[in-house]
């Protein structure tokens, strides 16, 4: 919005040429969001203290887990707002991957926040079953994955990393492999929502990573360079990674062991979402399966414990999965998973960094 109003007035002043910019209004938008977090956060948890709205913890869980129970959860309402607010405070609206990647936040949110207001309001045990979550998750990605493939100028070619001459054209299959990657990264994220910061963590690195993708695949000198697709108008998403890190690290603030405050459904599954619609939009779909490895890792141990576990009748790979309850198992305290999966996460983001050289 300041973006629309002020750079016109660049006429009259050059100072407003700033708002051209997308590295100036990325810092700032990410500024704005951290500070919506920041100065919301203790007003927040008061507030879902005083309504009992608490975190429910797993009698099969970690035992070290059970004193977590009653913490304040649904903070993702808190990302979600200060990811909106500030997107719209300093976004190009006239752009419309802008209101694409706030319809998946906002619009993932609403099922996140579903579930959770299921579990925590009316108290019940599971909140939405699996299956009805995963078809308004379908549905919604489908969708998405539609109004980005009748985006004027958008290419429905494939980005394979590390190879450069080949990048197969799915045609409007790619409705169906964009929503793929945007359901499968929004559970992927909330798999790894297990432990204090530790899917906030990795988020952050994320975003950042793909703000990089998005102002090179945005910028037609760059991406000819680098020989990556270039993305007319999708420079624009590096805005709304700003606004995804800013606020992620505001929540950290927050969220960090001993966690005052969890993300829940509300902001896990939503969070997820955009990360995959970011990286539909700025075609490095694939490569999210490196930027986001360590959700991958979490996501592949669940399906490889519950597929063992059936075909053997019972028998485990891991200790108890997601993966970061394995290594809890073991003996690693809290605070050292946590540490040690950002550590992979942040090698992760820089292997996929150097695919724009190594090509």
């Amino acid at each position: 919005m300041i973006y629309n109003i002020l750079y016109q007035l660049n006429a009259d002043s050059s100072v407003f040429n700033l708002f051209r910019y997308i590295t100036f209004r990325t810092i700032y938008v990410a500024i704005t969001a951290f500070l919506i977090c920041f100065f919301m956060g203790p007003w927040l948890i008061e507030k879902l203290r005083k309504l009992q709205i608490g975190q429910y913890i797993r009698e099969c869980g970690p035992e070290t887990h059970l004193d977590k129970a009653g913490t304040p959860t649904m903070g993702g309402v808190m990302i979600i707002l200060a990811i909106v607010v500030s997107v719209l405070f300093w976004s190009d609206l006239t752009n419309p991957y802008v209101w694409i990647a706030l319809l998946s936040i906002t619009g993932f949110g609403v099922i996140g926040f579903t579930d959770d207001y299921l579990m925590q309001i009316k108290k019940r045990s599971k909140g939405l079953s699996a299956r009805g979550k995963f078809f308004m998750q379908t549905v919604l990605a489908l969708f998405i994955g539609w109004l980005v493939y009748t985006s004027p100028g958008f290419s429905t070619t494939v980005t394979i990393p590390f190879l450069k001459n080949i990048s197969p054209d799915l045609g409007m299959g790619y409705i169906l492999f964009a929503a793929f990657v945007i359901v499968g990264s929004s559970n992927a994220v909330n798999l790894t929502d297990g432990l204090d910061g530790l899917a906030t963590g990795p988020m952050i690195i994320a975003s950042i990573t793909y703000m990089v993708f998005a102002y090179v695949s945005g910028h037609a000198g760059l991406a000819e360079y680098l020989q990556i697709p270039f993305v007319e108008n999708g420079g624009e998403m590096a805005v709304i990674c700003g606004a995804i890190a800013g606020a992620g690290v505001g929540f950290l603030w927050f969220n960090a062991y001993p966690a005052e405050i969890f993300m829940g459904d509300t902001g896990s599954l939503p969070l997820g979402a955009i990360l995959g619609t970011i990286a539909v939009i700025t075609k490095q779909e694939i490569l999210l399966a490196i930027v986001g490895g360590l959700f991958v890792m979490e996501a592949m141990s669940v399906i490889l414990q519950v597929g063992y576990f059936k075909l053997t009748g019972g028998k485990r790979i891991f200790r108890m999965a997601p993966l970061h309850h394995h290594f809890e198992l073991k003996g690693w305290k809290e605070p050292k998973v946590i540490v040690r999966f950002w550590i992979i996460s942040a090698m992760l983001a820089l292997i996929a960094i150097s695919t724009l050289k190594i090509r």
